[in-house]
C-alpha cells in the first residue's frame, strides 16, 4: 500500500481491520485495528488505543495509545500516553512518557546514538 499524497490527510487501519504485511507511505498514518508486519513512513504514526502492531516501524514521529511490540525507529519525538503498552527496541530523537504508560524496551535516544556503542570498545594502556 502506498499513499504518496502527504496533503495533511492520513491513512487510516480500521478497528475491524487485521493487516498482515508490508506498508509503505509518504503520508501520516492511524492504526486503530491490527498490523502484523513494518511500516515505513515519512508522516507521523499514531495508534489509538484499540490499535496493535507486531513488526517494525519507521516514522518521522508516533504517538502510542494502543500495543506495540517489535522494532520502532522514530526520527524526532515519539510520545507513549497513560494507556500504551510498548514491548521491543525503540529509537528515538525525543522520548515522552505519560504516567501509567507500559515501556519494557531497550531505548536509544539522540541523534549520535549509534556512535555511542563504537566508543566502548577502546582500552586504556597502563604502564
Amino acid at each position: 500500500m502506498k499513499n504518496g499524497e502527504g496533503n495533511g490527510q492520513y491513512s487510516k487501519i480500521e478497528l475491524t481491520t487485521h493487516i498482515k504485511g508490508d506498508i509503505l507511505s509518504d503520508a501520516d498514518f492511524r492504526i486503530d485495528g491490527k498490523l502484523e508486519g513494518s511500516l515505513k513512513t515519512k508522516g507521523k504514526l499514531i495508534v489509538g488505543k484499540e490499535g496493535k502492531i507486531i513488526g517494525e516501524v519507521h516514522c518521522s514521529s508516533a504517538d502510542v495509545e494502543g500495543n506495540f511490540s517489535g522494532q520502532l525507529v522514530v526520527s524526532e519525538n515519539l510520545t507513549l500516553k497513560s494507556t500504551s503498552n510498548v514491548v521491543g527496541e525503540v529509537s528515538t530523537n525525543k522520548l515522552i512518557v505519560e504516567t501509567g504508560a507500559l515501556f519494557n524496551a531497550t531505548c536509544s535516544m539522540g541523534k549520535e546514538v549509534k556512535s555511542l556503542s563504537k566508543s566502548g570498545s577502546a582500552r586504556e594502556k597502563t604502564a
